[in-house]
């Protein structure tokens, strides 16, 4: 059974620092690019960042290009998110995603076939 758990959530101030992380289990994501997405109440869900397999490129939405890296270790099947500088409007659940497909780098959700529950950030003005 393939699962994706995020952790590292919690409620920081603005101008706060939080490191999200997403273990993988059930298979190796050592091929696939891996991505990050937030939803906030009454949003749709939008993308922040993606990693491509290697960890050689990354992409990220541009109200987060700046504060977030994203990152990941193969050999430990986890992909990480650093948020710096984090503003209340970052206030969310983040979901970390594996793509199905090898080599396969895209920002699109509908590409990513496995998906996390979801981990809180909530950050305060």
């Amino acid at each position: 059974q393939v699962q994706l758990v995020e952790s590292g959530g919690g409620l920081v101030q603005a101008g706060g620092s939080l490191r999200l992380s997403c273990a993988a289990s059930g298979r190796t994501f050592s091929r696939n690019a891996m991505g990050w997405f937030r939803q906030s109440p009454g949003k749709e869900r939008e993308f922040v960042a993606a990693i491509n397999w290697s960890g050689g490129s990354s992409l990220y939405a541009d109200f987060v290009k700046g504060r977030f890296t994203i990152s990941r270790d193969n050999a430990e099947n986890t992909m990480y998110l650093q948020m710096n500088s984090l503003k209340p409007e970052d206030t969310a659940v983040y979901y970390c995603a594996a793509d199905q497909h090898v080599w396969r780098f895209t920002t699109s959700s509908l590409a990513y076939e496995y998906w996390g529950q979801g981990t809180q950030v909530t950050v305060s003005s």
